[in-house]
Protein backbone atom coordinates (compact mmCIF):
# COMPACT_ATOMS: atom_id res chain seq x y z
CA UNK A 1 0.00 0.00 0.00
CA UNK A 2 2.77 2.48 1.10
CA UNK A 3 4.87 1.45 -2.49
CA UNK A 4 1.69 1.85 -4.32
CA UNK A 5 0.87 5.62 -2.96
CA UNK A 6 4.80 6.34 -3.85
CA UNK A 7 3.98 5.39 -7.26
CA UNK A 8 1.10 7.41 -7.87
CA UNK A 9 2.94 10.35 -6.26
CA UNK A 10 6.29 9.91 -8.25
CA UNK A 11 4.39 9.40 -11.84
CA UNK A 12 2.38 12.58 -10.78
CA UNK A 13 5.75 14.33 -10.12
CA UNK A 14 6.92 12.99 -13.74
CA UNK A 15 3.98 14.18 -15.32
CA UNK A 16 4.23 17.76 -13.85
CA UNK A 17 8.03 18.31 -14.49
CA UNK A 18 7.72 17.22 -18.28
CA UNK A 19 4.59 19.54 -18.77
CA UNK A 20 6.39 22.51 -16.77
CA UNK A 21 10.06 21.90 -17.94
CA UNK A 22 8.58 20.75 -21.94
CA UNK A 23 6.91 24.10 -22.18
CA UNK A 24 9.44 26.18 -21.07
CA UNK A 25 11.88 24.63 -23.28
CA UNK A 26 9.27 24.89 -26.26
CA UNK A 27 9.06 28.59 -25.71
CA UNK A 28 12.32 29.33 -25.51
CA UNK A 29 12.77 28.37 -29.14
CA UNK A 30 9.13 29.67 -30.20
CA UNK A 31 9.60 33.32 -28.50
CA UNK A 32 13.13 33.70 -29.10
CA UNK A 33 14.36 37.08 -30.04
CA UNK A 34 15.24 37.11 -33.79
CA UNK A 35 18.23 38.44 -35.43
CA UNK A 36 18.05 42.46 -35.88
CA UNK A 37 14.77 42.43 -33.52
CA UNK A 38 14.99 44.95 -31.22
CA UNK A 39 11.52 45.60 -30.27
CA UNK A 40 9.75 45.59 -27.06
CA UNK A 41 7.70 42.10 -26.35
CA UNK A 42 4.27 42.13 -25.86
CA UNK A 43 2.86 43.44 -22.91
CA UNK A 44 1.06 40.81 -21.14
CA UNK A 45 -0.77 42.17 -18.43
CA UNK A 46 -2.41 38.49 -17.12
CA UNK A 47 -4.24 35.71 -17.54
CA UNK A 48 -7.04 35.02 -15.44
CA UNK A 49 -8.42 31.78 -16.51
CA UNK A 50 -4.79 30.53 -16.67
CA UNK A 51 -4.22 32.00 -13.38
CA UNK A 52 -7.58 30.02 -12.30
CA UNK A 53 -6.63 26.76 -14.01
CA UNK A 54 -2.44 26.17 -12.33
CA UNK A 55 -4.17 26.97 -8.72
CA UNK A 56 -6.80 24.35 -9.62
CA UNK A 57 -5.08 21.48 -10.49
CA UNK A 58 -2.46 21.55 -8.27
CA UNK A 59 -5.07 22.29 -5.38
CA UNK A 60 -6.89 19.01 -6.64
CA UNK A 61 -3.77 16.85 -6.89
CA UNK A 62 -2.79 17.95 -3.27
CA UNK A 63 -6.73 16.84 -1.90
CA UNK A 64 -6.36 13.32 -3.63
CA UNK A 65 -3.88 12.73 -2.52
CA UNK A 66 -4.51 13.45 1.00
CA UNK A 67 -7.44 11.29 0.73
CA UNK A 68 -5.69 8.87 -0.66
CA UNK A 69 -2.98 8.81 1.94
CA UNK A 70 -5.53 9.35 4.85
CA UNK A 71 -7.29 5.85 3.22
CA UNK A 72 -3.85 3.57 3.13
CA UNK A 73 -3.37 5.09 6.49
CA UNK A 74 -6.31 3.41 7.77
CA UNK A 75 -6.59 0.13 6.02
CA UNK A 76 -2.90 -0.01 8.01
CA UNK A 77 -4.81 0.41 11.30
CA UNK A 78 -3.60 4.04 11.85
CA UNK A 79 -7.14 5.48 12.81
CA UNK A 80 -8.12 2.58 15.46
CA UNK A 81 -7.82 3.46 19.21
CA UNK A 82 -4.34 1.38 20.37
CA UNK A 83 -5.34 0.94 23.48
CA UNK A 84 -7.45 -2.09 23.14
CA UNK A 85 -6.50 -5.14 25.05
CA UNK A 86 -5.67 -6.92 22.04
CA UNK A 87 -4.26 -3.41 19.90
CA UNK A 88 -2.31 -3.27 16.83
CA UNK A 89 -1.42 -2.60 13.60
CA UNK A 90 -1.17 -5.48 10.61
CA UNK A 91 1.03 -4.67 8.22
CA UNK A 92 3.62 -6.03 6.67
CA UNK A 93 22.38 -4.77 13.41
CA UNK A 94 23.03 -5.07 16.16
CA UNK A 95 26.53 -5.35 14.43
CA UNK A 96 29.84 -5.94 16.43
CA UNK A 97 29.27 -5.25 20.02
CA UNK A 98 26.00 -5.71 21.91
CA UNK A 99 24.95 -2.27 23.22
CA UNK A 100 22.34 -2.25 25.98
CA UNK A 101 22.20 -1.07 29.56
CA UNK A 102 20.74 -2.06 33.23
CA UNK A 103 17.13 -3.40 32.13
CA UNK A 104 14.45 -3.78 35.06
CA UNK A 105 12.34 -6.30 35.24
CA UNK A 106 12.97 -8.26 31.98
CA UNK A 107 10.58 -11.00 32.28
CA UNK A 108 7.36 -8.27 32.77
CA UNK A 109 5.23 -7.21 29.75
CA UNK A 110 4.71 -3.78 29.39
CA UNK A 111 1.62 -1.88 30.07
CA UNK A 112 -0.98 -1.97 26.81
CA UNK A 113 -0.02 1.10 24.68
CA UNK A 114 -2.41 4.12 24.66
CA UNK A 115 -1.19 5.56 21.27
CA UNK A 116 0.21 4.44 18.00
CA UNK A 117 -0.68 2.74 14.95
CA UNK A 118 -3.81 0.79 16.27
CA UNK A 119 -5.60 -2.49 15.07
CA UNK A 120 -7.13 -3.17 12.02
CA UNK A 121 -10.74 -4.43 11.67
CA UNK A 122 -9.33 -7.92 11.18
CA UNK A 123 -6.50 -7.71 13.95
CA UNK A 124 -8.68 -5.56 16.66
CA UNK A 125 -10.57 -8.32 18.66
CA UNK A 126 -7.67 -10.93 17.96
CA UNK A 127 -4.14 -10.95 20.61
CA UNK A 128 -0.48 -11.35 19.03
CA UNK A 129 1.21 -14.37 17.98
CA UNK A 130 4.07 -12.78 19.94
CA UNK A 131 4.52 -9.92 22.34
CA UNK A 132 7.77 -8.10 22.33
CA UNK A 133 8.92 -5.41 24.48
CA UNK A 134 11.16 -2.71 22.72
CA UNK A 135 13.18 -0.43 24.70
CA UNK A 136 15.13 2.64 22.98
CA UNK A 137 17.81 4.17 24.68
CA UNK A 138 21.50 6.02 23.66
CA UNK A 139 22.28 4.49 21.51
CA UNK A 140 20.73 0.98 21.73
CA UNK A 141 17.34 -1.00 21.13
CA UNK A 142 17.01 -3.58 23.51
CA UNK A 143 14.13 -6.59 23.05
CA UNK A 144 13.07 -8.27 25.73
CA UNK A 145 10.51 -11.43 25.09
CA UNK A 146 8.37 -11.95 28.41
CA UNK A 147 6.92 -15.14 27.77
CA UNK A 148 10.62 -16.34 27.45
CA UNK A 149 12.62 -14.24 29.03
CA UNK A 150 15.08 -13.87 26.62
CA UNK A 151 16.67 -10.17 26.08
CA UNK A 152 18.68 -9.74 22.91
CA UNK A 153 20.26 -6.55 20.93
CA UNK A 154 17.97 -7.84 18.01
CA UNK A 155 14.44 -8.47 17.19
CA UNK A 156 14.09 -12.36 15.92
CA UNK A 157 10.02 -13.32 14.58
CA UNK A 158 9.08 -16.28 13.28
CA UNK A 159 7.79 -15.69 9.37
CA UNK A 160 3.67 -15.33 9.22
CA UNK A 161 3.58 -14.26 12.89
CA UNK A 162 1.70 -11.14 14.22
CA UNK A 163 4.11 -9.50 16.09
CA UNK A 164 3.28 -6.62 18.81
CA UNK A 165 6.37 -4.64 19.69
CA UNK A 166 5.18 -2.81 22.71
CA UNK A 167 7.44 0.47 22.64
CA UNK A 168 9.14 2.64 25.26
CA UNK A 169 12.16 4.69 25.54
CA UNK A 170 14.25 5.39 28.45
CA UNK A 171 16.32 8.71 27.47
CA UNK A 172 14.86 10.57 24.68
CA UNK A 173 12.58 10.13 21.86
CA UNK A 174 13.43 7.37 19.46
CA UNK A 175 11.78 5.99 16.79
CA UNK A 176 11.93 2.78 15.52
CA UNK A 177 11.81 2.48 12.33
CA UNK A 178 11.80 -0.62 9.47
CA UNK A 179 12.60 0.19 5.96
CA UNK A 180 12.02 -2.61 4.30
CA UNK A 181 8.63 -3.25 6.01
CA UNK A 182 7.23 0.37 5.47
CA UNK A 183 6.38 1.22 9.20
CA UNK A 184 7.81 3.57 11.62
CA UNK A 185 6.95 4.24 15.28
CA UNK A 186 8.05 6.69 17.65
CA UNK A 187 9.37 5.39 20.80
CA UNK A 188 8.42 8.21 23.74
CA UNK A 189 9.74 8.24 27.25
CA UNK A 190 6.96 7.51 29.72
CA UNK A 191 4.51 7.11 27.34
CA UNK A 192 4.24 3.36 25.58
CA UNK A 193 3.61 3.17 22.16
CA UNK A 194 2.77 0.21 19.84
CA UNK A 195 3.44 -1.40 16.65
CA UNK A 196 2.19 -4.47 14.91
CA UNK A 197 3.31 -6.41 11.99
CA UNK A 198 3.03 -9.79 9.88
CA UNK A 199 6.66 -10.50 8.07
CA UNK A 200 6.12 -12.22 5.57
CA UNK A 201 9.72 -13.24 4.13
CA UNK A 202 12.30 -14.82 5.54
CA UNK A 203 15.27 -12.94 5.91
CA UNK A 204 17.24 -9.77 7.99
CA UNK A 205 16.17 -6.41 7.71
CA UNK A 206 17.64 -3.59 9.36
CA UNK A 207 16.36 -1.12 12.15
CA UNK A 208 16.85 2.45 11.98
CA UNK A 209 16.38 5.22 14.74
CA UNK A 210 14.40 7.78 13.06
CA UNK A 211 14.92 10.56 15.42
CA UNK A 212 17.99 12.57 16.43
CA UNK A 213 18.76 11.34 19.47
CA UNK A 214 22.33 12.43 20.37
CA UNK A 215 25.94 12.43 19.28
CA UNK A 216 26.09 8.46 18.09
CA UNK A 217 22.23 8.72 16.77
CA UNK A 218 23.57 7.08 13.28
CA UNK A 219 25.11 4.11 15.18
CA UNK A 220 21.81 3.41 16.51
CA UNK A 221 21.13 0.16 14.22
CA UNK A 222 20.08 -3.08 14.55
CA UNK A 223 18.31 -6.05 12.83
CA UNK A 224 14.92 -7.82 11.95
CA UNK A 225 15.66 -11.25 11.94
CA UNK A 226 12.92 -13.28 10.35
CA UNK A 227 13.21 -16.83 10.44
CA UNK A 228 11.25 -19.50 9.82
CA UNK A 229 8.71 -21.42 12.16
CA UNK A 230 11.34 -24.26 12.55
CA UNK A 231 14.51 -21.53 13.13
CA UNK A 232 12.57 -19.34 15.21
CA UNK A 233 11.87 -22.35 17.94
CA UNK A 234 15.72 -23.39 17.65
CA UNK A 235 16.73 -19.81 18.17
CA UNK A 236 14.15 -19.41 21.06
CA UNK A 237 15.99 -22.88 22.32
CA UNK A 238 19.78 -21.72 22.08
CA UNK A 239 19.08 -18.61 23.75
CA UNK A 240 17.00 -19.70 26.56
CA UNK A 241 19.67 -21.62 27.62
CA UNK A 242 22.82 -19.68 27.33
CA UNK A 243 21.40 -16.48 29.06
CA UNK A 244 21.15 -16.17 32.72
CA UNK A 245 17.77 -16.20 34.64
CA UNK A 246 18.80 -12.75 36.67
CA UNK A 247 19.19 -10.59 33.00
CA UNK A 248 18.56 -7.03 34.88
CA UNK A 249 22.12 -7.51 36.05
CA UNK A 250 23.06 -7.51 32.53
CA UNK A 251 24.87 -4.29 31.29
CA UNK A 252 26.92 -4.11 28.19
CA UNK A 253 28.60 -0.73 26.84
CA UNK A 254 27.29 2.47 26.43
CA UNK A 255 28.96 4.26 23.63
CA UNK A 256 28.12 7.53 24.86
CA UNK A 257 30.78 6.50 27.91
CA UNK A 258 33.44 5.55 25.08
CA UNK A 259 36.56 7.10 24.09
CA UNK A 260 37.09 8.52 20.46
CA UNK A 261 39.13 5.95 19.91
CA UNK A 262 36.85 2.83 21.70
CA UNK A 263 34.46 4.05 19.94
CA UNK A 264 36.49 3.56 16.63
CA UNK A 265 38.65 0.44 17.69
CA UNK A 266 35.98 -2.50 15.73
CA UNK A 267 36.04 -0.01 12.53
CA UNK A 268 39.60 -0.14 12.30
CA UNK A 269 39.20 -2.69 9.27
CA UNK A 270 36.66 -0.82 7.86
CA UNK A 271 38.30 2.66 7.76
CA UNK A 272 41.75 0.89 6.11
CA UNK A 273 43.66 1.82 9.04
CA UNK A 274 45.85 -0.35 12.05
CA UNK A 275 44.57 0.32 15.60
CA UNK A 276 48.16 2.65 16.40
CA UNK A 277 47.33 4.28 13.33
CA UNK A 278 44.04 5.44 14.90
CA UNK A 279 45.10 6.08 18.36
CA UNK A 280 47.94 8.98 16.87
CA UNK A 281 45.23 9.73 14.79
CA UNK A 282 42.81 10.88 17.53
CA UNK A 283 45.31 12.14 19.65
CA UNK A 284 47.02 14.61 16.73
CA UNK A 285 43.10 15.78 17.25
Amino acid sequence: MVDGFFNVMFTIAIALFLVVEGTIVIFLFKYRRRRGDNTDGVPVEGNVPLEIFWTAIPTLIVVCLGIYSVDVFNRMGGLEPAGHPHGGTHVAHMSGSAMAATLDEPGTAQAAPKIGIGATSTTQNKAPDLVVDVQGMQYAWIFNYPESGITSGELHVPVGADVQLNLSAQDVIHSFWVPNFRIKQDAIPGMATQLRFVATKPGTYPVVCAELCGGYHGSMRSEVVVHTPEEYQSWLAENQIAQKPDLHQAIAINPADLSTSEFLAPHVKDLGVNAATLESMVKSH
